[in-house]
């Protein structure tokens, strides 16, 4: 694991304004907000060549309860090198702040050399060998189903819906996204990939304070790097980033109850979808809500524009009881509420294309690996599941952001996986909330 900070400097046509590192930022914008000098008298207090005694007197106040004044020193940028998609994925729960991007699985190595070693995830020794093996089995399960569907893909081209008059190289990448996001269920959640994320010195502090308080040896691993790293650039703000009581406790009951429900509904068949959406749009009787959802949602030219108080007043909570981690991994990372899911092995998903037949043995073998480190009790249990994995997965937010979230994930380019997912949400929302149905856009995924 190997982790950079990336410092900004200001581009030519803003080399005459002022200059301040990000706890100075900080710590002049706090003062700024307790000040009616105006914000050239108080640059002039400061020596932005020695800043530290203004930096210390002013931050002083994050000691005492004003955590708002982290969030001044703007975007903070990390990249992350070598780390888990479990550990991507704990990231971008954590840092629902956060904006960043992790590497695709389309572009990673897909190899028993891309994995961790067993001991930097705690995977308990006398199973190494055996982790390692079927991993490896994986692997190759993926990169057989990929090659043939690749080959399917070139044999009968309809399959692809590659759009009419496409160019070669187009239709080139649409046929082999064809096949890497059909394969893509044989490839362990501990292959690494990179990620990098940009947030406040606040976030990073809150998002490093969590991560050291897991019981996963490679989560307090990253904490440690990316502490190191990001004192070089906001010292005293990152004091606040270790492990605490309430969050080692929170981390501790969120395993317990995990393995718990792992226990019982661990599993290697393919669930059925099911789709559960609730909506509510009650409001104070002295803040009535008068606008029609058709007004609030009518005068979008597309999904990124404003919806009106209708819809963003409007809560709603969804979820799924089969979501595959190849998806999770994409609606994990939409950043509005909250999201909710134990991380377990209810199901196994495997598309059409694939099926479950000719790869029993490996999945029974993967299943019993996980059923073994779950038994123990061992939170490295999660490094022994593959994306075909179905979790139940919940998320609550507002119909503004499930709307908006709706018609991108079910747009064009969309993975047809997650797309079916959204799709189904969509409908029993509409069916709660008919009025909006004309005015939301559910697409049909085609290929870009």
């Amino acid at each position: 694991m190997k982790v950079t900070g990336l410092a900004l400097v200001p581009p030519p046509a803003a080399g005459e304004l002022p200059k301040v590192t990000p706890e100075l930022l900080a710590s002049v914008l706090a003062r700024y907000s307790r000040s009616n000098e105006g914000l050239a008298a108080i640059l002039a207090k400061v020596d932005v060549k020695d800043p530290d005694a203004s930096i210390d007197r002013i931050l002083k106040f994050v000691d005492y309860g004003h955590a708002s004044i982290g969030g001044l020193t703007g975007g903070l940028a990390v990249a992350i090198d070598g780390v888990s998609m479990w550990l991507a994925y704990k990231f971008f729960e954590i840092a629902q702040m956060a904006d960043g991007q992790e590497s695709s699985t389309r572009y990673i190595a897909m190899d028993p050399g891309n994995l961790p070693a067993a001991e930097d995830i705690g995977m308990p020794g006398d199973l190494a060998p055996r982790w390692r093996e079927i991993l490896g089995r994986a692997f190759e399960a993926y990169n057989s189903e990929f090659a043939r569907l690749d080959a399917l893909a070139v044999a009968e081209p309809g399959r692809v819906r590659c759009p009419e008059g496409a160019k070669p190289a187009v239709a080139a990448r649409l046929r082999k996204n064809y096949a890497l996001d059909r394969a893509r269920y044989f490839i362990p959640f501990a292959t690494r990939t990179n990620l990098g994320l940009v947030q406040s010195a606040r976030m990073w502090a809150q998002t490093i304070k969590q991560l050291d308080s897991l019981p996963n040896p490679e989560a307090r691993t990253a904490a440690r790097l990316v502490r190191e790293e990001l004192t070089k650039i906001s010292p005293r703000l990152l004091r606040h980033s270790f492990a605490e009581h309430s969050c080692e406790e929170q981390a501790r009951q969120e395993l317990a109850a995990s393995l718990a429900l792992g226990r019982e509904r661990l599993s290697a068949s393919p669930l059925a979808d099911q789709v559960w959406v609730r909506t509510d749009r009650t409001s104070p009787p002295w803040l009535g809500e008068t606008q029609p959802v058709s007004e609030a949602l009518r005068h979008r030219a597309n999904r990124y524009g404003l919806q009106g108080t209708a819809t963003r007043r409007m809560r709603v909570a969804f979820a799924w009881n089969n979501m595959a981690l190849a998806e999770l991994r994409d609606l994990n990372r939409h950043r509005t509420g909250n999201r909710h899911t134990p991380l377990i092995q209810a199901g196994f998903y495997l598309p059409p294309e694939i099926g479950h037949g000719g790869h029993e043995a490996l999945l029974r073998d993967q299943l019993e690996l996980t059923r073994e480190l779950i038994g123990r009790g061992s939170p490295a249990y999660v490094y022994s599941l593959l994306l075909g994995a179905q979790t139940p997965f919940e998320h609550s937010t507002h119909a503004d952001k499930f709307i908006y979230e709706a018609e991108l994930r079910t747009g064009m380019g969309a993975h047809f996986r997650y797309a079916e997912h959204l799709a189904a949400a969509l409908h029993e929302f509409t069916a709660q909330v008919p009025e909006a149905k004309a005015w939301v856009v559910e697409g049909t995924a085609e290929p870009e």
